[in-house]
């Protein structure tokens, strides 16, 4: 029987057997209100509290610090315009190689009166410390660097960013959502080191698409971008999706006791495939940075990625393009391109993002059919030329 292979973790996360037995009650016979006072009501406030006692110990962070939401998009939404909103405009700084929920908003926050400059990259995809140390000089109010990138994987060192921001009396705050799982996120460490709030995601680590939190010191004055009856500590209004919250609590737990066996196991498949990458002939993008270990972008020259993706795809494996592409105008990935890769090689990108259940024998089974795959290319590409 076929069975395709998912090689796509860093997009979304098979729900984890033991999210869904604690989120099964919610959803049949317990579907109370949490706002309600009677016992339906009560035993669904206390199923919420006891998520956020999870996920506040999963980060090192306390449960007064977790404002739950519906996803990351929403979350960094709520820091960027609820910040921005507590604050005059002024400067506000975020890397050029954010996810679009971040990047979108600070767009249309400069066309609020805030001033908006993107923090470049060296060619490994790290921080261009030269210049973030300029863009410092000018104290920007709010600053937003993702700890780990959700193409190429490289980790940010935002203790140091945050720690050499403190002088500005900016806002710090880094999207974490490929990390939870990944790598071990110490709150109470990187809040002393100055970094505000983070972004997090249930469904990148095992939990249910519907629930995310934002991680922020008491401190940060935020304006909510829903009100209503002042949910969340005010900050985000609406009946709390209860079974969702349930199951992130339950992964983040899991996901923090499995981080360190986890990490290990996906590192020593990551160079498994990247060494047949290698053999291939394929260009690694990123490699001299510090990366997350389940995450390899690589693209072969004159291949386009989509492409590459959709053979793959009738092959058995699913994997991810860089770019974000449309027939009348493919755009190259906006990561790459701040790396200063060249149009046509980015154009080729794809992106394999390993997660728990994958095997050798999978990378072996990927590597063999991506040899067959390039090899038909690549004579086509010979005819056509």
């Amino acid at each position: 029987m076929f069975r395709p292979i998912y090689l796509d973790h860093n997009a979304t996360t098979p729900l984890d057997p033991a999210v869904l037995a604690a989120m099964l009650p919610w959803l049949e016979s317990q579907y109370g209100n949490a706002s309600s006072r009677h016992e339906f009501g009560r035993a669904a406030r206390r199923a919420i509290d006891e998520a956020r006692q999870q996920v506040a110990a999963a980060v090192n962070a306390h449960p007064t610090e977790i404002v739950f939401t519906s996803g990351g998009s929403e979350t960094n939404n709520l820091f960027l315009k609820g910040a921005a909103a507590a604050l005059k405009p002024g400067l506000l700084a975020v890397s050029a190689i954010e996810h679009p929920c971040v990047l979108k908003p600070a767009a249309q926050l400069a066309r609020q009166g805030w001033q908006v400059r993107q923090l470049a990259v060296d060619c490994a995809g790290s921080i261009n410390l030269a210049d973030y140390a300029e863009t410092l000089l000018d104290r920007p109010r709010l600053l937003s660097v993702m700890l780990a990138n959700n193409e190429t994987g490289v980790v940010q060192d935002v203790a140091a960013l945050a720690d050499a921001a403190k002088a500005t009396g900016g806002w710090f705050h880094s999207d974490a959502v490929q990390a939870l799982g990944k790598l071990a996120i110490d709150f109470r460490s990187l809040n002393a080191a100055g970094v505000h709030a983070l972004t997090l995601s249930a469904h990148k680590a095992g939990g249910p698409k519907g629930a995310a939190a934002l991680v922020v010191d008491k401190r940060v004055e935020l304006l909510p971008l829903i009100a209503g009856g002042g949910h969340e500590r005010g900050l985000r209004s609406g009946t709390e999706n209860v079974p969702a919250i349930v199951g992130f609590g339950v992964a983040a737990e899991l996901a923090a006791q499995r981080v360190a066996e986890l990490a290990a196991r996906l590192r020593a498949l990551q160079a498994k495939l990247e060494a047949g990458l290698a053999r291939l002939g394929a260009r690694i993008f990123a490699t001299e940075a510090s990366r997350l270990p389940n995450t390899s972008y690589f693209a072969f020259p004159d291949i386009d990625g989509e492409t590459l993706v959709g053979k793959l795809d009738r092959a058995g494996f699913a994997v991810a393009s860089g770019a974000a592409c449309s027939s009348a105008n493919p755009e190259p990935s906006h990561v790459l391109r701040a790396m200063g890769v060249a149009p046509e090689m980015a154009r080729g990108a794809v992106r394999v993002s390993l997660g728990a259940s994958n095997t050798e024998v999978e990378i072996e089974q990927f590597i063999s059919a991506l040899q067959v795959t390039v090899g038909r290319l690549q004579g086509l590409t010979a005819m056509a030329v």
